[in-house]
Order: C-alpha cells, then sequence, then structure tokens
C-alpha cells in the first residue's frame, strides 16, 4: 500500500472501531440507463478495522453483518444477516427471491457457491422468441412471470451455513426481522429508482408496498414496514431454508408468476422443490506474485477476470499507473483491447457446463499462459474494434458455436466479509434487472434471471451455447474474486461488483489497480470505470479529459461515454509490524459502507 496510506493508519487506525475517514458529497451526474441508473456520487476514502469488517450496498444491511460479526459470527455468519436485509432495504437489487455466487475462503481453502436460478422443467430454447422465431424486446422479455427462474440464494446459503456457520440459523434473521417490523427510512437511491421505474407500479402488489395512495413513491426517510417479509422471514428463521422450498412460499411464487395478466411463466413449485445449489471448483489463476480465484460457470466472470489478467500480464502495467487518480491513454488502450479479447471468447463459449462443454480442455485451455499470449500479441497501436473468438489449445478447427445474445442488466449488490477466524467472502448477489421481473410476492420480489439466456437459440454458426433448457442455469458475469498471496498462501482482498456484463471490466479494474498499481481499496474502486465488451470502448460520464477521448479516437477507438454504475466493495488485508489490518472499501457511486471492530 502506498505510504500515505500507511501514516494514515499509523497515526489514526486504532483510535477506535472502525471508522470512516472522510466522506463528502458531491452533485449527482445526470442519469443514464443502466442496470441500475445513477443516483449521486459520494466521495469516500475507506475504513479499517482489525479483527473483522463486513461492506455492503447498504448501511443497514452492513450493520446486520456486524452485529453477527460482534457476536462471534463467522464471515458466512454476516454475509447471511447481510443478503437478508438487503432483501428488504435494497428490494431493486437482490433478494430472497434471486440468485447469488459465493466465494468462501475458511483459511485453509476456497470454496465456490453456486446458487445461480435454473430454468423451468417446461422451458425451452424458444422462450424468448416470437411464433415466428424472432427474438423478443427487453420489455417483454423482462416484465412478467415468463423470466422468473427457481430461486437459489438461500439454499445455497443454507449449505454455506452448515459447512462454516458458527451462530445458530435463527440469529441470522433478527436484524432483518426487526427492520421489517419496526419500519427502516427509504434511501434516496431507492426512492430515485421507483420514481424512475414505469413496469414496478404496475405490479397490484408492488403498488401497495412502494407507492402512496396519490401514486407517488414513499418519499426519502419515510419509515416503511413489510409485514408480509417479517412473516416470511420468520417462518424461515424457525424452519430453515427448506421452508421457502416445499411450501406456501414455493406454491405462493408459482400462482404469482403464471398468473400475471399479460406474460406469464411456466416456474412451477415442484421447480422450486426440485432446486439445488451446487459446490464448483473455483478458477485460480497466478497473477505476477498472486493468485486470482473467481467463480466457474455457469458465470464467465471468473475465467474472463483471469483471462485479461493473464494478458495484462504479458505488459508492464505498473509503468501505467494513473495520474492524478485518471488512467492515462496507454492505459485504457490495452485495458479495452484485453477485455475485447475476453469477451470474444465469453460471447461464443461460456455457458453452464452441466449442459455445455467448453472448447478444448476447458478451463486451462482457455487460461493457458501460451495462449493468453498469443492473444495478446494481437494487439497493437490501434484499436482492433471488433475481436474474434480464439482457438484455445486442443481446438482443432472452429468451435461452431453461435453467438450469444442475452440481455444481461443485472441489478445486483455485492457483499465482502472477513472474521477473526481466517475466513473471508466475497459474494455477488442478484435479482437480475432493477427490481427483476416486477413482481413481488410474500414481501420479496422476483428475479427475472431467465433474461441472461440468449433470445436467439441458433445462428448461422450452430447452436448458442447459452440457449434456454430446462434445468439450466443463465450464463452470468458475476465475478466474486478473492486474491492470495502467490508464495504465502496469506489472504490479499476479496471484491466484486454488480453491472451487468460491465462486471468482469470493474472488477478487473479494481484488480490493476491495487495489483499493479498500488492503490489501495477505496482508491481502485473510486477509479473511473472503463472497459470495452468488445464493442466500443465505453468511459465513465465526465471521468475523462476531452484530450484522451480524441487521443483514443485516434487510434481508432470508437468511443461511448455514458454513466457506469458500478456497486464495487472491496477488502483487503494490511500488515502493520506483523499485525494484520483491514481496509474496506465502498463504491461512491452507491450508498455502501464498511464497518469493523
Amino acid at each position: 500500500m502506498k505510504s500515505k496510506l500507511l501514516a494514515l493508519v499509523l497515526g489514526s487506525a486504532f483510535a477506535a472501531a472502525c471508522h470512516p475517514i472522510v466522506a463528502f458529497a458531491q452533485d449527482a451526474p445526470a442519469l443514464q440507463q443502466a442496470p441500475e441508473a445513477a443516483s449521486g456520487y459520494t466521495e469516500k476514502a475507506g475504513w479499517t478495522a482489525r479483527k473483522y469488517m463486513v461492506a455492503a450496498a447498504n448501511p443497514l444491511a452492513v450493520e446486520a453483518g456486524y452485529e453477527m460479526l460482534k457476536q462471534g459470527g463467522t464471515a458466512i455468519d454476516a454475509g447471511i444477516a447481510t443478503q437478508l436485509v438487503l432483501t428488504l432495504v435494497e428490494p431493486q437489487s437482490s433478494g430472497i427471491g434471486g440468485g447469488a455466487f459465493l466465494m468462501y475462503y475458511d483459511g485453509k481453502k476456497v470454496q465456490a457457491y453456486d446458487g445461480r436460478e435454473t430454468a423451468p422443467s417446461k422451458a425451452d430454447e424458444h422462450l424468448f422468441q416470437h411464433p415466428d422465431g424472432t427474438p423478443m424486446s427487453r420489455r417483454e422479455g423482462i416484465v412478467g412471470g415468463r423470466s422468473t427462474g427457481a430461486p437459489g440464494v438461500l439454499r445455497m446459503l443454507a449449505l454455506a451455513h452448515r459447512q462454516h456457520g458458527k451462530l445458530p440459523w435463527k440469529t441470522l434473521f433478527q436484524p432483518a426481522i426487526r427492520l421489517s417490523e419496526q419500519g427502516f427510512a427509504v434511501s434516496p437511491r431507492l426512492h430515485s429508482l421507483l420514481a424512475e421505474d414505469p413496469y414496478i407500479r404496475k405490479d397490484p402488489t408492488a403498488r401497495a408496498y412502494f407507492y402512496a395512495p396519490d401514486g407517488n413513491p414513499w418519499p426519502v426517510g419515510h419509515v416503511l414496514k413489510n409485514p408480509a417479509l417479517a412473516r416470511t422471514l420468520h417462518e424461515l428463521a424457525d424452519g430453515g431454508a427448506e421452508v421457502f422450498y416445499t411450501g406456501r412460499i414455493a406454491r405462493d411464487i408459482e400462482a404469482k408468476v403464471k398468473s400475471h395478466p399479460t406474460n406469464p411463466g411456466l416456474l412451477s413449485a415442484a421447480d422450486i422443490a426440485a432446486y439445488q445449489p451446487k459446490l464448483r471448483e473455483p478458477v485460480c489463476n497466478d497473477y505476477r506474485a498472486y493468485t486470482v480465484c473467481g467463480m466457474p460457470p455457469p458465470s464467465s466472470g471468473g475465467i474472463a477476470v483471469a483471462q485479461m489478467l493473464g494478458m495484462l500480464e504479458t505488459r508492464d502495467m505498473k509503468a501505467l499507473a494513473p495520474s492524478d487518480g485518471i488512467p492515462g491513454t496507454e492505459a485504457v488502450h490495452l485495458f479495452t483491447e484485453v477485455g475485447r479479447l475476453a469477451y470474444a471468447d465469453r460471447d461464443r463459449y461460456a455457458a453452464d457446463t452441466d449442459f455445455v462443454p467448453l472448447p478444448g480442455r476447458g478451463i486451462p485451455a482457455l487460461l493457458d499462459k501460451g495462449y493468453l499470449a498469443q492473444r495478446a500479441s494481437l494487439i497493437g497501436q490501434r484499436s482492433m474494434g471488433k475481436a474474434q473468438a480464439g482457438h484455445p489449445p486442443g481446438v482443432e478447427s472452429a468451435w461452431n458455436w453461435g453467438m450469444d445474445n442475452s440481455i444481461e442488466a443485472h441489478s445486483t449488490s455485492h457483499i465482502v466479509a472477513v472474521d477473526p477466524y481466517g475466513a473471508g467472502l466475497s459474494m455477488t448477489t442478484s435479482v437480475e434487472d432493477a427490481f427483476g421481473s416486477r413482481q413481488m410476492v410474500d414481501g420479496f420480489i422476483l428475479n427475472n434471471q431467465l433474461t441472461d439466456f440468449s433470445f436467439d437459440s441458433r445462428d448461422a454458426s450452430g447452436l448458442i451455447a447459452n440457449r434456454v433448457e430446462p434445468g439450466k442455469r443463465p450464463r452470468s458475469a458475476m465475478s466474486p474474486t478473492i486474491v492470495f498471496d502467490k508464495k504465502t498462501r496469506r489472504f490479499v482482498e476479496a471484491v466484486g461488483s454488480p453491472g451487468g456484463p460491465l462486471i468482469i471490466n470493474y472488477v478487473a479494474k479494481v484488480l490493476v489497480g491495487t495489483l499493479d498499481w498500488g492503490l489501495d481499496m477505496q482508491q481502485a474502486i473510486s477509479l473511473p470505470n472503463f472497459g470495452s465488451r468488445n464493442g466500443p470502448t465505453e468511459l465513465e460520464t465526465g471521468r475523462f479529459p476531452a484530450a484522451e477521448i480524441e487521443a483514443l479516437k485516434a487510434r481508432g477507438h470508437t468511443v461511448r461515454v455514458f454513466e457506469q454504475t458500478s456497486g464495487l466493495q472491496g477488502i483487503a488485508r494490511m500488515d502493520i509490524h506483523g499485525v494484520p489490518l483491514w481496509f474496506g472499501g465502498a463504491d461512491p457511486r452507491r450508498e455502501g459502507i464498511a464497518k469493523g471492530d
């Protein structure tokens, strides 16, 4: 870490429990269409703690996780309590009606928990197509019952708790139950998203809950109570996660999905009862002095981030550190070019590997050092514009999958936590679009995760890997990541973000910022967002000088400038005279904080 940070820590970090170092408001940027619209920008300088820490997208959720850690809970305990409160206070982003990917390090090994939703047993590759075979529009696909998959987050968390929890399951529900019954103050972000969304108010249950009798969303500060969610949480606390999957709640979800007036869906209570989380092998790959571990398929995040880092490893990224907090033209050029190459492979190959094999030797082939060096050699002084998918080792000829065209506009959240027992958690959790399918039942929002499947099922090249199939999990860009020191295997940091397909670029940006550029976690999170998804070079509104934009255009980049509402959360380990110190960061583009002791 930088010397100024060390001085700051030595001077003040041990004075008290974890405190924000500084925070002050700036004018909110103009709103642009994104998975979740921008709602303001608040400068943050990070938080410190000695024993344990949790960071998430809402202070009330962070408080719940902190409460569990203070009671002697593990990072898993903290993560569960945090998620339950997010269901209440950040319903647009995640909740028990959605799914999640969880990376967990228990002090000895790292595990990847897959809580991704599954397609109904009666779904097929034509789910998001008109009778003539043409794909539906974004609105037709998302809004209604058609887009809802079997929720996975609760069974995934129950599995993780059985393996790594210390506190009783029931204890983890108490903060969320308390807030549901007593009420919470509507945040500026929730209010602004409710005001902008034209669909959530069309659901009678959601309209009665989120909006005043005059049709306007409840104002900022209004104390909002959710007795329906309180009842649901009481049942889950007493009876365990199985209550959700095999009883009243599953039947209520089926009835809600199938009774949508214009776009009913196929999800049944039997589909929900059949859902099972999975433990998968993490995608771990060395990058310089570090080992970076991410999520395997059906997430594309772990592979794509590792590919980007593997290609950047062929260049001297340290020499391209930002000036005054702004990455320069050459850094943006290299970062966006490796992004093009990684996203090209992603869009051709990535899908649920329980249904669709990866090319060649699978993940090892896609991360082969020689293959990535060959891919990196394609980068010149001018932008390549549109990259083609590569041919990893073991692929003798073209791998005949079609190109995916899923929507992927995740309304998502991220949680990180570390505990005093040596464990660390990085969990990305989602209902997909803002307010998911715009359906509310039993106090929570239902996901529209099935729109992460490709709307087309085949093209001239053949079947599309990420097409809809019964029981299949849609491809994701969610990239919960944990980093270790390559030599000592000690935990270095945990990071992740919401943001749909932009997540991969957001997380890779922070990894380059901390591992190559020596930035602290908050500085890396606060860097301007930039990257490419194998299309235009995408820059965050108001964060890059006009001269740099023109310099990129002169090198062949087609530049698109827009709001990039990441929601990065991260915790990094520092060592002061052999004593570990946690340093947490939260995205200035959202309402999150970090807290610990």
